[in-house]
């Protein structure tokens, strides 16, 4: 037991000192290579790296066949190439030792007598056609294989790289992914590029057979006949025998090597192994195994034709046909009982009735023409976007948007599409699969682009479907051309942005409070539900978010609501200090390239007219103010901002803390898009630059 143990733990170390000085090895393998081409070795040495040879050749060979895909490989080229040097190598060593002692060692004997029966006419014959086999066929295939494969492979290149890019772009990937898939693609054509020129290795090493062999003849005849006093029969005899049996023996691993490399390039889209996907692909019509058995059969038929070959084939192909053809029916048997027994098994009717009660959060029906767009057999990528769309609302919002359902609708237009809150229309567009929309963000589209007319449903934009033959015409006149898929998303990644405080329900707070119980447990024992409840929690999130405030911070936000929530429960209080504690995300949403912050500011007159007309209600706190005097402050902001758009300004209005959210509120009735802040969320040391006014005698 102990001898045993001892053995083990010896084992293990050795396989321990392998594995961390593969690098060593290795380069002592190439220094033996060179040294045994100098150097001569004895006949046994010689057997032993044969039969090593042959060994390498059959591995290589079964890789090539048990692996599923062509970049597990990408070492191949210079496997090839070890494999030639080593190879050559041996020729010269077996050369060298048949010349000087007329004999190479066991192993080449072996085939000189008994593969070739001791006939060295019968062994020339062999090789020639081995040789022929494998420089005519094999490898001038393989490398025309190869060769056309690098140059699809780099052409390619560009567009793969052009698909990366926009899966990012869109979403679809992080960058992470796209980082590997660009290194697994340039790994690719390298694998490609690289096997058409270790293709040229295997061409070299065939003539070089040849050559060799050609040259152990002759030089064994002229060795055999003048200096070791043979006659020239038996000269021919014994020098010709070994020299072919020294050809076989470098060229059936030769051959192994290159079938090896015409496998590999021939299966570049493999996804499982050799023998899985022939047995799959090739057994996989039943009738023609049966009609090739009745061929078979007719032909075994003819006189003068032997039938005993022909009917036993025959016999094998209808017994594997009807075996076929049985599992064939049994699996579409088994596949009708388990829809059967799925459908047995489905929710009794008050259960379905229960499920027509439900109401999704956010829902997208689609008219007929734009399923195609979901079916990722045609090229549909739209429920992969959809889920980019989610997670980009993540990384923007700081919010988890729950699943969103997707189901066609046969009272759509055909090409129309429309999303749904809580089971009622919010918004509706077009998308049309097959065609790009053309857009023009800056000013007018072009006359030259002819298509169907339309507009583009988020930002209400004229726009035009066209052909994919019109989109560099398009886009050379400065158009932006997007596909269906894309502007389907595009309108949905808005309504994510505006709906935001709708989509984050009392559940999905909860999740995200959960998700922060690990790192920041003190926070929410003491927030919730001593000071605040999940709900109040809500809403303050909800006023956040519909202000585009992002929720990333959340640690911040928690904080200050365990601070202010034991003075007050006010929620337009709370949610204000929320804003002041982050000033610092506000700032950066609204502060130029150049680190200014142009804003409007108000009258102090006007704003403390403003002050003392507000009043609390359930909805909130509202500025009560005369209805002209309301309509002529409104008229005025919304002229002050209008101007100022027109010189590319998109200034915010900034005012006091006491008044910023009435105001807000007061333009939102209005549906005056315009951003307020207050003095006390802007950060001191941001430059703030006025670029226009409210004044009294303007409201």
């Amino acid at each position: 037991m102990a001898a045993t143990n001892q053995n083990q733990i010896n084992l293990e170390a050795i396989s321990k000192i392998f594995k961390c000085n593969t690098d060593i090895i290795a380069a002592v393998a190439f220094i033996a290579m060179v040294v045994i081409i100098i150097i001569p070795i004895s006949p046994w040495v010689l057997d032993i790296l044969l039969t090593l040879n042959i060994a390498f050749a059959l591995v290589v060979l079964l890789i090539t066949l048990f692996s599923s895909d062509t970049r597990e490989l990408n070492i191949f080229p210079s496997v090839l190439l070890t494999a030639t040097l080593f190879r050559l190598a041996l020729n010269i060593s077996s050369t060298r030792l048949i010349l000087s002692e007329a004999s190479a060692g066991a192993v080449i004997q072996a085939f000189g007598q008994f593969v070739v029966a001791g006939n060295y006419v019968v062994g020339m014959v062999v090789f020639v056609i081995i040789t022929v086999v494998q420089f005519v066929v094999i490898t001038n295939g393989a490398g025309r294989v190869a060769e056309v494969a690098a140059r699809f492979t780099l052409d390619a290149l560009p567009g793969k790289q052009m698909s990366i890019d926009a899966d990012f772009n869109a979403g679809l990937i992080d960058e992470e992914t796209a980082r590997n898939k660009r290194k697994e693609m340039q790994k690719e054509a390298d694998f490609y590029g690289s096997m058409d020129g270790a293709s040229k290795f295997v061409r070299g090493d065939a003539i070089a057979g040849i050559v060799i062999v050609l040259i152990n003849i002759v030089g064994g005849l002229g060795i055999g006949a003048f200096q070791l006093g043979m006659s020239v029969e038996e000269a021919a005899s014994v020098f010709t025998i070994l020299t072919v049996g020294d050809g076989l023996v470098a060229q059936v691993p030769a051959l192994l090597i290159s079938t090896s490399a015409g496998m590999l390039v021939t299966r570049s889209t493999a996804e499982a192994s050799f023998g899985e996907e022939m047995s799959a692909q090739l057994v996989a019509f039943p009738k023609v195994i049966m009609l090739a058995s009745v061929l078979l059969l007719l032909l075994g038929m003819v006189p003068g034709i032997p039938a005993a070959p022909f009917l036993l084939l025959a016999a094998a192909g209808g017994v594997l046909s009807f075996i076929l053809f049985r599992d064939k029916k049994q699996a579409e048997l088994k596949d009708s009982s388990a829809a059967d027994q799925e459908a047995a098994e489905m929710p009794v009717e008050a259960d379905d009735f229960s499920s027509l009660l439900r109401v999704e959060l956010l829902e997208i029906e689609i008219g007929y023409n734009l399923v195609e767009l979901t079916d990722e057999s045609r090229g549909g990528n739209l429920l992969e976007r959809i889920t980019a769309a989610r997670k980009r609302a993540v990384n923007e919002l700081g919010i988890i948007i729950q699943p969103i359902r997707m189901r066609d609708n046969l009272q759509l237009g055909p090409f129309e599409y429309r999303f749904k809150l809580k089971g009622n229309e919010i918004t509706r567009g077009q998308a049309r699969p097959g065609l790009f929309l053309a857009l023009n963000p800056e000013g007018d589209l072009p006359e030259e682009l002819e298509g169907i007319e339309t507009e583009e449903p988020t930002f209400n934009l004229p726009a035009v479907w066209i052909s994919e033959e019109l989109k560099p015409k398009a886009e050379t006149l400065g158009c932006t051309v997007v596909d269906a898929s894309t502007v389907l998303i595009t309108h949905l990644s808005e309504v994510i942005k505006s709906h935001a405080y709708e989509l984050l329900d009392r559940q999905a707070v909860k999740e995200m409070l959960d998700s922060l119980k690990e790192t920041n447990q003190a926070v929410l024992e003491e927030l919730t539900p001593e000071i605040m409840s999940i709900g109040e929690v809500q809403k303050v999130l909800q006023n956040l978010l519909k202000e585009k405030v992002p929720l990333h911070d959340m640690i911040t936000i928690l904080e200050e609501l365990a601070d202010q929530g034991r003075m007050t429960k006010d929620i337009d209080t709370l949610t204000e200090a929320a804003r002041q504690a982050l000033r610092r995300t506000i700032t950066a949403q609204h502060v130029n390239s150049e680190g200014r912050m142009q804003v409007i500011t108000i009258d102090p007159r006007l704003e403390k007219k403003i002050a003392e007309s507000i009043q609390s209600t359930k909805q909130g706190s509202f500025p009560v103010m005369d209805p002209t005097v309301t309509q002529n402050l409104v008229d005025g902001i919304g002229s002050v901002i209008e101007n100022l758009a027109q010189k590319g300004l998109s200034p915010i209005i900034l005012t006091s803390p006491s008044v910023r959210m009435p105001l807000k509120r007061l333009l939102e009735r209005f549906h005056l898009p315009a951003a307020v802040l207050s003095i006390n969320e802007v950060l001191p040391e941001i430059k703030v630059e006025a670029v226009g006014v409210i004044k009294e005698n303007e409201s």
